[in-house]
C-alpha cells in the first residue's frame, strides 16, 4: 500500500481537510489515506464512483462527460472537494485493464486535484495488469495530493 506518511504530516500542521474521489482505483485510494497517521483528524473521506451515472449524481460530473478524460478527473476531484467541505481534493478515473476501453490503452489514467482557487489533472499512461496499474495509479496519486498540500503551505507563506 503506498505510504501516505508525509501527506499526514503536511495536512495536520497546516490544518487542511483532505478528500477523494475514485472511480479508478475503487477504494485503494481511500485505503491508503486513511490508514496513515491521525487520518481521522484530517482525512475527511472518499467516494468510490465506478459507475457514470453515479459520477454523474453524486459528484456533479457533467452528463456526457468521457470517464477517462481530463475533465471527468477535475470535475471529480472538485465535485468531492464540495461534497465533503474539503480544503484540497484528489481523484483517479481511466482504464486498467487488461483491455481497451471506448478507444482508450489499458493504463490510461488520469490524475485530477482540487483546492478552492485552482484544479488541474495528470495524465499517467501505465505498464503491467489491472492489479499493477491500480497499485501505481494509487501511488501516484497519493504522491500527488502530498505535492499539492505541500504547495498550499508555500502559497500560505
Amino acid at each position: 500500500m503506498p505510504d501516505a506518511t508525509e501527506l499526514a504530516h503536511e495536512a495536520l500542521n497546516q490544518g487542511l481537510r483532505i478528500a477523494v474521489a475514485e472511480s479508478l482505483t475503487s477504494g485503494l485510494l481511500c485505503n491508503a489515506v486513511g490508514a496513515a497517521e491521525q487520518a481521522s483528524q484530517w482525512f475527511a473521506g472518499g467516494v468510490v464512483a465506478y459507475t457514470v451515472d453515479t459520477k454523474e449524481r453524486l459528484l456533479g460530473v457533467e452528463p456526457g462527460t468521457d470517464p477517462c478524460s481530463p475533465q471527468c478527473a477535475v470535475q471529480l476531484a472538485v465535485g468531492v472537494r464540495e461534497l465533503l467541505d474539503a480544503d484540497i481534493a484528489v481523484s483517479t478515473t481511466g482504464v486498467g485493464g487488461p483491455d481497451a476501453e471506448d478507444g482508450h490503452a489499458p493504463g490510461t489514467v488520469y490524475i485530477g486535484w482540487a483546492t478552492a482557487d485552482h484544479h488541474g489533472e495528470h495524465l499517467l499512461r501505465l505498464e503491467g495488469d489491472p492489479e499493477e496499474v491500480i497499485t501505481e495509479a494509487t501511488r501516484r496519486a497519493v504522491r500527488l495530493l502530498t505535492d499539492v498540500v505541500r504547495r498550499q503551505r508555500t502559497v500560505a507563506a
